[in-house]
């Protein structure tokens, strides 16, 4: 029986109940606010982030995982006899899979993913490497698969507000400003071929009638999605836009599993409250 490790960076946003059903071991993202530090999911959440932005205008500082956290864990694993596979936030938006990369050059047995993917994109691969360790594949194999399955994971969401990607510089005041003002929700889209975002279609109107328009037309995109499961995942949301988003789901397509999942610290302190996107696997 192959002895495998699956872990995964915070961002990959699984629930709780999931981790626990998939034997994920999440690594923390740092988020530093002030003189303070503190651990991704562990030691803070995404309200208190945005409680402390409105209070002071200022967003926490995150910080990539070292090379040499990641050669610690990788040993502690690998000197017990397991063969570990690690799943990253994409290549294109943070330094931190290139830090477990050059750890990982330490062992012959750690394999580590680029996911080019964020958030539950990057879920989407780590639910599946579980099934492949369950399936008694070994590690090598399902490195293999993985690199290819990383095409095939979609992942967008829309952006109540702008406010958050000017504080952190990713836009410029104008254009948040002219956003707010035209009462404009972009819909962020990941390519996963490279991990990078872009904006992609524009929608304007009410948060609640824009979420119905964009789960109609993402599930549209494409005509090979795989209906076993599909994630929303939202930062600090209204129960009942979720609510709204599940029924649209329900409505336009089957899926076995729909997760309700929250964001991380790192990724909601990003995008702000009231994102929320859907994210689902192509045959």
């Amino acid at each position: 029986m192959n002895k495998i490790i699956l872990c995964a960076d915070s961002t990959c946003d699984l629930s709780p109940d999931l981790a626990e059903r998939y034997h994920v071991i999440e690594f923390p993202y740092h988020i530093r606010i002030g003189d303070r530090e503190y651990s991704d999911n562990v030691d803070i959440t995404a309200a208190e982030i945005f409680e402390n932005y409105k209070k002071t205008r200022t967003l926490p500082k995150t910080s990539a995982i070292n090379v040499s956290e990641f050669t610690d864990f990788f040993e502690k694993w690998v000197s017990q006899g397991y063969d570990v596979i690690h799943i990253n936030l994409g290549s294109g938006i943070s330094a931190t899979f290139h830090n477990a990369e050059t750890a990982a050059q330490q062992f012959s047995n750690v394999f580590v993913v680029d996911s080019k993917n964020l958030s539950t994109g990057t879920g989407l691969i780590v639910i599946e490497a579980a099934k492949m360790i369950d399936e008694g594949l070994p590690a090598i194999e399902i490195y293999a698969r993985l690199q290819k399955l990383t095409s095939h994971a979609h992942a967008s969401f829309i952006l109540d507000t702008l406010e958050y990607m000017r504080a952190g510089g990713r836009c410029s005041a104008v254009a948040a400003l002219g956003a707010n003002l035209l009462n404009l929700k972009p819909c962020i889209e990941v390519d996963n071929t490279t991990g990078k975002m872009s904006v992609g279609k524009k929608y304007r109107g009410q948060l609640s009638k824009v979420l119905v328009k964009y789960v109609e037309d993402q599930l549209a995109r494409y005509d090979n999605i795989d209906t076993e499961k599909i994630f929303i995942t939202h930062s600090v949301i209204a129960p009942e836009l979720v609510d709204i988003v599940r029924d649209t789901i329900n409505r336009t397509m089957h899926f076995d599993n729909i997760y309700d999942t929250d964001a991380s610290c790192t990724i909601s302190s990003h995008c702000g409250p009231a994102t929320l996107g859907i994210l689902f696997l192509t045959k």
